[in-house]
């Protein structure tokens, strides 16, 4: 078996591009914060634009390959530096917001479509060398995944760069910890002013042990009775066919080296199992919410990738791209959106002609825009482009099939109509200078879109929390295939 990268291995991968950093000990779970809900018409559109929060504290949203809301539908959970290194619930329609995590948290949120509970990750090696306190927590991309691009890079302008909490770096260090917090009991004490100890409202689900280093990318299956998520160390790399070459990083980002792996933790007994390893870096671990033991991940560049998107079952079979890529094709930010179906991005975003560090890809000089996959048929449709400028970059789509959305370099988002292809702009003004994008998610009944913008922040770049609604006409539209008369 050959595991030798075509160049030195650099060890383990930094993440000083994602933020984490440590942070200073927080407020307890359950504490209760004011409504800050604002309702702001769009100043081109003039959509109503619901802001559930509209204060500097640095709150940012889960990645838009995860779900936002809770169960319920009536809570979305959320990032902030008001208590730094914790996650927040708001209430959508009474904006109050509650704390919901103690200890902080590593990598992703995972929050529960069945059941009122979310899942976190904690490194204790972290916590222990903090004295118990928090863990880091990322920014919108999780951990091990896309941080804003460089100066230079796909249409980022300098002033952009240093987003987020990206001022510091850390190694994770384990072992870790998957732990489940009660989100009903949580918001019921903090309601009732009769909060218990955070180890009342959660559980450790299990423990991964050393030597495998956990990255905090992590996804709850369909059934919530497993998490996936991403590893390196320990086996890592031992699983893969003899004389596998390693990849080494890719681009001018220093990114991409293999090996890496995926595992499962059995949320009931704790038992950690081998799903697989691959000979490159591991990024934007999710799950199929409708389909139980399906997983899709990428190859994690930190822009184009040789491959970028790939899918397997929990049980380590049918491993394979989800869209087999030309190399000329910038693909990015793909995210599961119903049954059988992924949406990704085909970047239109560089100038025809351009050969560089990245290579030939990303021009118009092919076909470009927000890209739709049948997971079951391996059938690929574009569904919509801007016409100029960088093309739509973070993409999701309804659950109910209908509708896809995406963002671009500007911070606009555009919704789109899969019946009739037509495109509109949804809103605009959410700042190129923002400390993140706007990465729009779906809610889980297909009516609106979560987003975080900086459209009411002073320094331009400071984000809240803000609920697009898709507009009662399309909500209101039917469809007929016949041939008018």
């Amino acid at each position: 078996m050959n595991l030798t990268p075509r160049l030195p291995s650099a060890g383990f991968v930094l993440f000083a591009a994602l933020g984490l950093v440590p942070f200073a000990a927080a407020s307890g779970i359950g504490q209760r914060f004011p409504s800050e809900k604002k309702i702001v018409p769009d100043p081109v559109t003039g959509i109503p634009l619901t802001f559930l929060t509209s204060t500097p504290a640095g709150d940012s949203k889960i990645y838009q390959t995860h779900p936002q809301w809770t169960a319920d539908g009536k809570w979305v959970i959320f990032r902030s530096n008001r208590a730094r290194g914790q996650a927040f619930a708001v209430n959508e329609e009474t904006g109050v917001i509650v704390q919901v995590t103690d200890a902080g948290y590593m990598g992703m949120l995972c929050v529960a479509r069945r059941s009122m509970k979310l899942y976190v990750m904690r490194d204790l090696g972290r916590a222990s060398d903090q004295g118990g306190g928090p863990n880091p927590a990322p920014t919108a991309g999780g951990a091990g995944v896309q941080a804003a691009p460089a100066a230079g890079g796909p249409g980022v302008p300098a002033a952009a760069q240093g987003a987020g909490a990206r001022a510091g770096s850390f190694r994770p260090r384990g072992p870790f910890q998957i732990v489940e917090i009660d989100l009903a009991k949580v918001f019921a004490d903090s309601e009732a002013g009769s909060m218990k100890p955070a180890s009342n409202y959660e559980r450790i689900c299990g423990t991964i042990a050393a030597p495998l280093i956990a990255g905090g990318d992590m996804a709850l299956d369909a059934n919530e009775d497993f998490v996936y998520f991403r590893v390196s160390g320990g086996d890592v790399g031992q699983h893969l066919p003899p004389g596998t070459d390693i990849d080494w990083h890719f681009g001018p980002r220093n990114m991409g080296a293999g090996p890496a792996g995926l595992r499962a933790m059995n949320l009931k007994t704790g038992e950690v199992k081998f799903v697989v390893d691959v000979p490159f870096q591991i990024g934007h671990v999710q799950t199929n919410p409708w389909v139980p033991g399906e997983i899709v991940f990428c190859w994690e560049t930190g822009g184009k990738a040789p491959q970028r998107t790939w899918t397997v079952m929990a049980d380590g079979t049918g491993l394979r791209p989800v869209y087999p890529e030309a190399p000329y094709e910038w693909v990015t930010h793909e995210a599961v959106i119903t049954k059988d179906e992924v949406a990704i991005a085909i970047m239109g975003h560089r100038k025809p002609g351009t050969i560089d560090a990245w290579g030939i890809a990303g021009t118009r000089e092919h076909p470009t825009g927000l890209g739709i996959v049948n997971l079951r048929t391996r059938e690929m449709r574009i569904v919509g482009q801007t016409p100029s400028g960088s093309g739509l970059w973070h993409v999701n789509g309804s659950p109910d099939g209908r509708w896809a959305v995406g963002d671009d370099f500007s911070r606009s988002i555009y919704l789109i109509d899969r019946h009739t292809s037509e495109m509109i702009m949804l809103s605009t003004g959410h700042k190129p200078t923002a400390a993140d994008h706007p990465h729009p998610t779906f809610s889980a009944d297909s009516t609106r879109i979560e987003i975080e913008s900086a459209m009411l922040s002073a320094d331009n770049r400071s984000m809240n929390i803000c609920i697009i609604p898709v507009p009662k006409s399309w909500l209101n539209r039917t469809y007929s295939d016949k041939v008018p008369q």
